[in-house]
């Protein structure tokens, strides 16, 4: 009786496992490993090391200067209990180039390389901005069926830019559902192939029409500029940021089992270096005296689509609503860069915030609270 139970049971878990491989959803296997088998519910900021990554290698380190007040002046309780409140790991102030306040929580530090999740949107914008300078793309209105020939017989892909990809703007057949293991984040996370994942999902609207939030767009818009030139994107981002802008350490950036960077997350790097990203666009452009992208590209990315309600440009987040007019990196779980230009600010604040509140445009509530704690303290 008992072998007859064990084959039964052996027999229905050989079916699922048949199932799953059938349908697709093989990678459901390598999130659970990542996750459950962990201990973790879901991704988190430490998970890098274990997943494929291309190296963003540094050149020579050029160190933040601190400013004179540097940490001499408590942050406001408020805010203080706010960062502890949402499990913050790293918040940093950069203001008039120099370092301001430093702070860590729970054993990270300095040298700590954490997940950028979605802030790698931004990056692999700023690397579009690069490849057209270098005319490696021919401008934002390029079709992307110039890079896959497949899009010219797909309903609305044939009309598909590397602009829309950038707005958010694509109108692809993609749901943006951050726990749902059946949708296609957690596909393009988890699983062994972003081609599979994302390319010729299909459409649901023509672009350039509505905007939505969708991580496809990005890891398309990462498949075009992989497709634009002969090297990885980690060693464009190397080349063209990493580099030039002095950091200090090497960052890593996941891949899939293929090598393909999954431009729509995942740089690891540490807080200083991600601070440097910000202060790229309050130099419009330069940093130690060299023009590392045009100010006029920049200019683009920090104004927002009447599509996205005025919340959105291209690859950054925007609130001009706020009393302390801001714009921003952001990832999952409350990562921020965070741009205060009439401060000559940067934010960095790094964590694990899950289900944070967003207001009506869809903004996290905490980037906002952010900005204006630290531009009225400072």
């Amino acid at each position: 009786m008992f072998l007859k139970i064990l084959k039964g049971i052996l027999v229905f878990f050989a079916l699922v496992i048949a199932l799953t491989y059938s349908f697709g959803y093989d990678y459901l296997f390598n999130g659970i490993r990542q996750t459950y088998l962990r201990g973790e519910s879901g991704s988190t900021i430490d998970d890098g090391k274990y997943f494929p990554s291309h190296t963003i290698a540094k050149g020579n380190t050029v160190l933040w200067e601190k400013d004179s007040l540097y940490n001499k002046k408590a942050l406001p309780k408020t805010l203080v209990q706010d960062l502890k409140n949402s499990n913050t790991a790293s918040f940093l102030i950069i203001k008039n180039g120099k370092l301001l306040h430093e702070q860590y929580w729970d054993s990270y530090s300095a040298t700590s390389k954490t997940n950028s999740f979605s802030m790698a949107k931004a990056v692999t914008v700023l690397l579009l901005g690069k490849a057209i300078e270098e005319k490696k793309i021919s401008s934002l209105h390029q079709r992307y069926s110039d890079f896959f020939e497949n899009y010219k017989n797909v309903e609305f892909g044939n009309r598909l830019t590397v602009g829309d990809l950038a707005k958010m703007e694509a109108g692809l057949n993609w749901n943006e559902n951050y726990k749902n293991p059946f949708l296609q984040n957690a596909k393009a996370y988890y699983g062994k192939s972003l081609e599979e994942a994302v390319l010729l999902r299909g459409f649901k609207e023509n672009p350039g029409t509505k905007f939505e939030y969708q991580s496809g767009a990005t890891q398309l818009l990462g498949f075009a500029l992989r497709k634009s030139m002969n090297k990885t994107i980690a060693e464009y981002a190397s080349e063209k940021l990493w580099k030039p802008l002095g950091m200090e350490h090497n960052a890593e950036w996941s891949t899939d089992e293929l090598g393909m960077e999954k431009t729509f997350c995942c740089i690891h790097s540490t807080s200083r270096d991600f601070a440097k990203l910000g202060q790229l666009f309050l130099n419009d452009g330069k940093f130690g005296g060299q023009q590392i992208i045009s100010s006029e590209f920049l200019n683009e990315m920090k104004t927002p689509t009447k599509l996205s309600k005025e919340a959105y440009g291209m690859g950054l987040w925007i609130n001009n609503d706020a009393a302390i007019k801001h714009y921003y990196f952001w990832g999952l779980y409350g990562q921020y860069i965070i741009i205060i230009p009439e401060k000559n600010m940067i934010i960095v604040r790094t964590g694990t915030y899950k289900d944070q509140p967003t207001d009506e445009k869809g903004r996290p509530v905490q980037a906002a609270f952010l900005a204006n704690e630290v531009a009225n303290h400072y």
